[in-house]
């Protein structure tokens, strides 16, 4: 396991200065998205997989993930959205091409939402038709599609998103926040961990998708252990935010990241 840090924490940052941030943490990679001032363009990538992953290169840092929306915000052309499916195939092949050329390990996408009209399972099971489709596009590049069980989202309970990903083969972004904060317990979120592509980091407690470090309740030592156990060796990736979202505006995001980078260090360290 190693770790890496979201560009989407510091939104008044550059790309390249979130890339100076991260070394200058003594991380070796960043994730990557569409949001703030350090956002991709989704109309390069769409339109020159391989001119934007270029454009990263002078970064001169490894890219653990690319998140990447089809549409605009959470609703436009979600995964459990009917209609959907072969417009995001076409745009996910230049996607997957994108994050080849630059060498990012994998791609995460969301699962959609309960939709006008639909019932949780209604969103599952559309979630799952476009997700074989999305597979099978996926399936001849080097990098990992997953997705991202979300508040607000059809995925919220452990359960669903486990016999989503047993019945697919899905792999996941598994942030233990996002259940957390709807009041699972984290062994309930354990069985989640050998189907985890990409791992995010942030402390929470039931009802607080982020707190302080030292006022959640995840056990993080714990995760890593659950992790390791499970076989992962992926990016862990620093993702305290400062954004509308669930009311994640007042963080230090700088020293919650250091929180949390340290944290992992301790547990290194114990191995050695």
């Amino acid at each position: 396991m190693h770790l890496s840090i979201t560009s989407w924490s510091f939104p008044a940052c550059t790309l390249k200065e979130c890339a100076a941030i991260a070394k200058a943490l003594g991380i070796g990679a960043i994730d990557v998205g569409l949001f703030y001032r350090s956002a991709l363009s989704r109309e390069a990538i769409l339109s020159d997989p391989k001119g934007a992953a270029e454009a990263l290169a002078p970064l001169d840092i490894a890219i653990a993930n690319y998140y990447h929306l089809f549409g605009e915000g959470l609703v436009g052309r979600n995964l459990a959205l009917p209609g959907t499916i072969d417009a995001n195939a076409r745009d996910l092949e230049r996607v997957m091409i994108f994050a080849d050329a630059a060498q990012i390990a994998t791609v995460f996408v969301l699962p959609g939402l309960v939709n006008p009209g639909q019932t949780r399972r209604d969103a599952m099971a559309a979630c799952r038709d476009s997700l074989r489709a999305l597979m099978e596009v996926a399936e001849p590049f080097g990098a990992t599609l997953c997705i991202e069980p979300h508040v607000h989202s059809w995925a919220e309970a452990p359960d669903l998103v486990r016999a989503l990903a047993e019945e697919t083969g899905i792999r996941l972004a598994l942030d233990y926040a996002h259940f957390a904060c709807l009041g699972y317990r984290q062994d309930e979120i354990d069985p989640l961990a050998p189907h985890a592509a990409h791992v995010h980091l942030r402390q929470a407690r039931m009802g607080v998708l982020q707190a302080k470090f030292a006022q959640g309740t995840l056990n993080f030592p714990a995760m890593f252990g659950t992790l390791r156990q499970a076989g992962y060796a992926g990016a862990l990736a620093l993702e305290p935010v400062h954004q509308d979202y669930m009311d994640t505006l007042y963080d230090d995001v700088l020293t919650e990241a250091i929180a949390l980078r340290d944290c992992f260090r301790a547990y290194q360290e114990a191995d050695r």
